[in-house]
């Protein structure tokens, strides 16, 4: 399997920790040249110098994905380097933990911007480079872009506009060759809890969850490579996120009662 993705050049978003730190592990393993991004370029180096290993290229952008000049930045970085790209995958998001009538509205205005513009940005500037390799733009979305989820009100708000557009530029490039997948996780473990924001604005910092017993970054790295590499369509990871999606087809409306009992068991629950 190491040569299916062998000399492609991959973009990741949000490179730094969790799914997109497991994302350029699995894509080099495949032979992958890489381009990076994320806020902490520290912590970019240090996973370029782990990923030496591999024998391929890596490139390292300091990015906020919110900006979209930084987002320019990285595809014209890439374009540089490499002078092409086969994949984009847009991972880089953040969540939040509160109810509406509590929450600042710069809290939902922030993650709309990380999580719907940045995918947007990246997208919009790597667009014509995907079209003449005929690549992939992958989205890093979550059940929460299927049903809300209470007490993410901006995260599942970001994720169902992260929906939308990706499926539209689907439609749209059904005659064009690129390839547009959407990847939806159900609880995985990784960074984006801990640094999920709270109603003022300020981190979380711990998690209300149990880490342990989630999905790791890596198994759903693995199965989002495998998605690249046959250009499915979309893929829901976990057999919870599957019922959940189904349930949501069906009769909606015994989910919200499934996800408003599951959230308002979370320790310092902002709801009960």
């Amino acid at each position: 399997m190491r040569n299916t993705l062998n000399n492609k050049v991959i973009i990741i978003t949000g490179a730094s920790s969790g799914i997109g730190r497991a994302l350029a592990f699995e894509c080099a393993k495949k032979g992958a040249n890489l381009s990076l991004a994320a806020r902490n370029y520290d912590k970019l180096k240090q996973l370029e110098n782990e990923l030496s290993k591999y024998n391929v290229d890596v490139l390292s952008v300091k990015t906020d994905v919110s900006i979209e000049d930084n987002c320019k930045n990285l595809i014209n970085e890439t374009i540089k380097k490499y002078n092409k790209i086969d994949v984009l995958i847009n991972n880089a998001g953040i969540s939040m933990r509160a109810l509406f009538k509590d929450v600042k509205l710069d809290v939902i205005k922030k993650l709309i911007d990380v999580n719907f513009w940045g995918t947007v940005y990246c997208t919009k500037y790597a667009l014509p480079y995907l079209l003449d390799t005929k690549g992939s733009v992958i989205g890093i979305t979550s059940i929460a872009g299927y049903h809300g989820l209470p007490g993410r009100i901006g995260y599942s708000a970001s994720k169902f506009a992260m929906t939308g557009f990706l499926e539209t530029l689907r439609i749209e490039n059904l005659k064009t060759g690129l390839h547009v997948m959407m990847v939806a996780p159900w609880f995985t473990a990784s960074n984006i809890r801990k640094s999920a924001l709270l109603a003022n604005g300020t981190s979380q910092g711990e998690t209300p969850r149990k880490e342990e017993k989630m999905m790791t970054s890596e198994k759903a790295a693995f199965h989002i490579v495998k998605g690249i590499i046959k250009r499915k369509r979309n893929i829901i990871l976990s057999l919870k996120g599957k019922i959940s999606v189904l349930i949501q087809r069906i009769v909606p409306k015994y989910l919200d009662h499934i996800f408003y009992n599951q959230m308002s068991k979370e320790p310092d629950s902002p709801f009960k």
